[in-house]
């Protein structure tokens, strides 16, 4: 199976990923947010595999924005409309492979997922 790789190429973790999976001899196609946007579905599922509050990158700037109200009371579904409504609000990178879902990049966790 090739990888799915998510994410925006300018991301400094983004960047080291593609690194370390070029590193590594694994293809992968690349699936940038910013001009290819995310799919409410496939984040229906992620969040279903992974939890919203792993998915929901909640430090970053996009969501730190939002206004108190749009921050409350998040649910799978809430989570998920902010998600598609703006990717960089996604944590970065997602990677799809046979063996599950990569939230983020964990060298040790990649290298014992994607060998």
């Amino acid at each position: 199976m090739t990888l799915h790789f998510y994410g925006i190429p300018n991301c400094d973790t983004v960047r080291k990923a593609r690194a370390w999976l070029d590193a590594n001899g694994q293809a992968y196609v690349f699936h940038d947010y910013k001009k290819e946007g995310a799919d409410q579905d496939r984040l229906r599922g992620w969040v279903q595999a992974v939890g919203w509050e792993k998915l929901l990158n909640r430090k970053g700037t996009s969501f730190r924005k939002l206004e108190p109200a749009q921050k409350e009371g998040l649910d799978d579904e809430k989570a998920i409309r902010l998600m598609a409504a703006n990717p960089s609000m996604i944590r970065r990178p997602v990677v799809e492979s046979e063996g599950g879902l990569l939230v983020g990049f964990d060298e040790a966790q990649w290298s014992a997922q994607l060998g």
